[in-house]
Order: C-alpha cells, then sequence, then structure tokens
C-alpha cells in the first residue's frame, strides 16, 4: 500500500524537480517533504530520485512510479467523491495559455467533465497575459500561465501555485543556419506574451541585432513559420512543438532564463465556481508533468 500524501508529495517534487518548490507549493518544510520522499522509497523498496547538492532528477524507477502515483490519486479522488455523496456543479471559467493546446491538457480536462458531468466548463484560449488581466477583471475563474520567476505579479496580482519551472530555450527548424553578421529572424507572439517579452529583452541586453518575420497569436501559426525556416522562437523547453528543435550552443544566441507555469485564482464568485475551481486546480496538479509532454497524434484511416 502506498501512502496518498506521500504520493502527492513525490508527484509534487517531480514536477518541480525541487525539494524547496516543492515544499512552498504544499505548504510545508522541506524536511517535512523529504521524509515523505524517503518513506515512499522504502516502500517501494527503490531509488525514486537521484539528487546531488545542484539537481534533481528522476530515476528509471521514479519515472515508472509517476503513472502509479496518478492512477491511485485519481482513483482515491474518484472515490471520496462518490462516497462523500456531494456533486460539484455550476459553471466554471477556465483559461488556458496558447502553449498548452499541443500537450495533454485535453486529456485532463476530458478526465474533469467526466468525474463532474455537472459542473460547465468553458475554456478560453489565450496568451498568457491576456488571461491574467481577464482573470483581474472577474472574467474568468481559474488560469493556467506562464510567468517569469522574477516578476511574480505585483500586489494586486494573486502569488499562483507553482505547477512546474521550466527554462525558455531558442527553437527552430532543424535545417535553420543563422548567419551572425544579419538581425536574428524572429518568430514570435504579439504583445503580452511573456515569450516575446523576454525574447526582446534579452537580445537588447546583449546588443543583438532582431527582425520580426512572423508574428501570430495562434501556436499553430507559429509552428508552421518556425518550420518553414522563417525564423527562431522563444520557447518553454519541457514543451517543444513536433519537429522543431533547440538550438545548440554555438548559435551564439543569448540564455533566456528560467519561466514558472502557475495556476491562478479569480476572485470567488461562489461555493459552487469556487469548488469546481480547486477541483480543477488540484486535477492540473497531479497531472502536470502530462503538461510537458506532446499529446498524441492524431490517427486517420482510408475510406
Amino acid at each position: 500500500m502506498f501512502d496518498p500524501t506521500q504520493l502527492r508529495t513525490f508527484l509534487t517534487v517531480a514536477q518541480t524537480l525541487s525539494f524547496t518548490q516543492a515544499a512552498r507549493r504544499l505548504g510545508v518544510r522541506q524536511s517535512t517533504v523529504s521524509q515523505q520522499v524517503r518513506r515512499l522509497e522504502e516502500a517501494a523498496g527503490r531509488q525514486l530520485f537521484a539528487r546531488d547538492t545542484h539537481s534533481v532528477t528522476l530515476t528509471e524507477d521514479g519515472e515508472a512510479m509517476l503513472g502509479f502515483a496518478r492512477t491511485i490519486l485519481e482513483a482515491n479522488e474518484r472515490a471520496a467523491s462518490w462516497f462523500a455523496g456531494t456533486r460539484l456543479r455550476g459553471r466554471l471559467r477556465f483559461g488556458a495559455s496558447e502553449d498548452f493546446v499541443l500537450t495533454r491538457l485535453p486529456e485532463i480536462l476530458e478526465t474533469f467533465r467526466r468525474d463532474h458531468p455537472e459542473v460547465d466548463l468553458e475554456l478560453t484560449v489565450e496568451l498568457s497575459g491576456t488571461l491574467q488581466r481577464r482573470l483581474a477583471a472577474g472574467r474568468l475563474d481559474l488560469v493556467l500561465a506562464k510567468r517569469r520567476p522574477d516578476h511574480p505579479g505585483g500586489p494586486q496580482e494573486p502569488p499562483g501555485r507553482l505547477v512546474w519551472r521550466d527554462q525558455l530555450v531558442w527553437i527552430g527548424s532543424e535545417r535553420l543556419r543563422l548567419d551572425p553578421h544579419r538581425p536574428l529572424p524572429l518568430v514570435v507572439f504579439p504583445p503580452p506574451a511573456v515569450t516575446r517579452a523576454r525574447a526582446l529583452e534579452v537580445l537588447e541586453q546583449h546588443g543583438r541585432a532582431w527582425r520580426v518575420t512572423c508574428t501570430s497569436g495562434n501556436l499553430n501559426g507559429l509552428v508552421a513559420a518556425a518550420r518553414a525556416g522563417l525564423g527562431v522562437m522563444a520557447h518553454t523547453s519541457g514543451m517543444l512543438p513536433p519537429g522543431l528543435v533547440r538550438l545548440p550552443a554555438r548559435a551564439g544566441l543569448p540564455e533566456l532564463g528560467g519561466i514558472d507555469v502557475v495556476l491562478l485564482h479569480g476572485a470567488a464568485r461562489g461555493s459552487a465556481a469556487r469548488g469546481a475551481a480547486e477541483a480543477l486546480a488540484e486535477a492540473i496538479l497531479a497531472g502536470g508533468d502530462r503538461l510537458q509532454a506532446p499529446a498524441p497524434a492524431a490517427t486517420t484511416t482510408g475510406p
């Protein structure tokens, strides 16, 4: 038998790859996180994390435990909801950053709708900055968005719950060849995109000339342009779109730094919306590692 609390702690560490960040997200001490992971490893009889003073990574057994932990916790949640006799209902306005379109977020939403059929889920896909403005205006209840670690929000903005911490990287076509003597061709989201702002800021700091070759509010449009070799994109390393690769260090482009994927709650509209938002937030936190994997490709059959 595996303890659900230990499994939840394990998932949090696996998603953040940091015992410190996991403790902050769970609202416990770092020593508690370490103790719960150690007890889970003892119960499994295997080492789940390889860790030193600089990094935390999943072992092969840790990767296997990810799937088991999600399945156990999801079954636990369904059983608890069933026997509690309470069913969530009402309207839930959820916003997700454009980047998550190509991840396995739809699987998480499908499971949520199946488990909570009386919740009227409304999905808005937009840029992170736009979603945060709508949240502040009371037009959304829950948002999954990107935010820079060094810009956690002002006093009027919600602090957010860290889903995972990642790196921004330069990506492009494998066949793309950059001329260091010419302005860097950029494929970017329009303002107020976080990735666009960071890319331009870093290039300006390093004195690298640039020019925008494609602007689109749609990720598929940007991916198509990048695949065609029109330019490079700044993108989250854990969510690389199919057909694009991370540019090697020899390309000579400056480092872009870290990026946080966070859940932001809006002002409560009532107990129904608050309960539905919390349930979806927990589902996303439990399955956060799946958001870093591309959605399975659609298959078609002939007539």
